[in-house]
């Protein structure tokens, strides 16, 4: 994984990503009211992350742009995507956004998957001496912290993990959150993800992995609670953790092996399109959090190198099914966000 050139699979998924975060239909958009809320289009009340289908995904894509733009400046797309993101990520229109989230009714949308990704995308544009990323970062401001302010009223709250292979998943989202905290300095949310985290998930023992994927699963349950747990964990009880949670890697048993997704059309099906790069993305955080002398480590970067390897074919698609959301799972696996800023 270390070795692959990651240009050509950034630039295809850019270009997905500049057509669907302003590509308004087909468009999914879940929403709680009290009362009459008459609209036509999604972006009359989401004016920034109306594309892409949903709107964490929306959320994600722009995410995937600003990484990318970062990583890659001097590419012929850099300008392109400069320009696009400066027509979304305006003052009025994420101030309409958090206006949008502001009331109570609202408290639980996109919970918990879409604030993760929204935290990563601020995270993505902090502490940035670009000045146009520091005016993107600005006018995210409030957004961030209306959903930061969620995030610390919800997880006090969570008695039990949701331990799915979806966007309701526990254990995915307090990864990217954490990694959020630690990027922006907020110690007091870092120590409650690490105490929710050992709570929820510290005597594990025996998970059943071999139980995975369910039908539509995007995410690994066991790998992403171990790619939590090793943000909360020392290298050595991280380790110990390991053994009774895994214990099959300590007996040299791989565990699990890619998925070939057989539907990209169907929606549901279409996400083990992304399956692959978010268990290699698991697989490489697993290793990192190991002692360097564990004997799992190669173990562990061989799945991750295998599973990249098998998703990358997906790129050849032109399914929205696909094209809409899982351009930011391979950005995130190729530049390796999980380990490296």
């Amino acid at each position: 994984m270390t070795s692959h050139d990651p240009t050509d699979a950034v630039a295809r998924c850019v270009a997905w990503a500049l057509d669907g975060v302003v590509r308004e239909s087909p468009h999914h958009f879940p929403l709680l009211t009290r009362g009459p809320l008459r609209f036509t289009r999604a972006r009359e009340l989401t004016p920034v992350f109306y594309g892409c289908f949903d709107w964490h995904s929306a959320v994600h894509s722009h995410w995937l742009l600003v990484r990318s733009r970062r990583l890659f400046p001097a590419t012929h797309w850099a300008h392109a995507v400069t320009d696009r993101l400066d027509q979304q990520l305006t003052e009025d229109g994420l101030s309409a956004e958090a206006q949008f989230l502001a009331p109570p009714e609202r408290r639980s949308f996109e919970r918990p998957y879409g604030w993760a990704w929204l935290l990563q995308l601020a995270a993505e544009l902090h502490g940035s001496t670009d000045p146009v990323e520091q005016r993107w970062s600005a006018h995210l401001a409030p957004l961030e912290g209306l959903i930061a302010d969620r995030v610390r009223d919800w997880i006090p709250k969570l008695l039990r993990p949701v331990r799915s292979g979806e966007h309701s998943q526990t254990a995915f989202a307090l990864g990217l959150i954490a990694d959020w905290a630690d990027t922006v300095g907020d110690a007091t949310m870092r120590a409650l993800i690490h105490d929710t985290a050992l709570r929820c998930y510290g005597n594990d023992a025996d998970l059943p992995i071999a139980w995975e994927p369910s039908a539509y699963d995007f995410l690994s349950p066991a790998l992403a609670e171990a790619d939590l747990l090793r943000r909360c964990l020392p290298p050595d009880a991280f380790a110990r953790w390991l053994d009774r949670a895994l214990p099959g890697l300590s007996e040299g048993r791989s565990l699990i092996a890619p998925v070939t997704p057989t539907d990209l059309v169907d929606g549901k099906s279409a996400h083990f399109a992304g399956l692959n790069f978010s268990r290699s993305w698991m697989l490489e955080g697993i290793a990192h959090g190991l002692p360097p002398d564990d004997r799992r480590v190669p173990r562990l970067h061989d799945l991750a190198t295998k599973h990249l390897a098998a998703g990358l074919p997906v790129l050849a698609t032109d399914e929205y099914a696909v094209t809409h959301w899982v351009g930011s799972f391979v950005v995130y696996a190729v530049t390796r966000r999980g380990i490296w800023r």
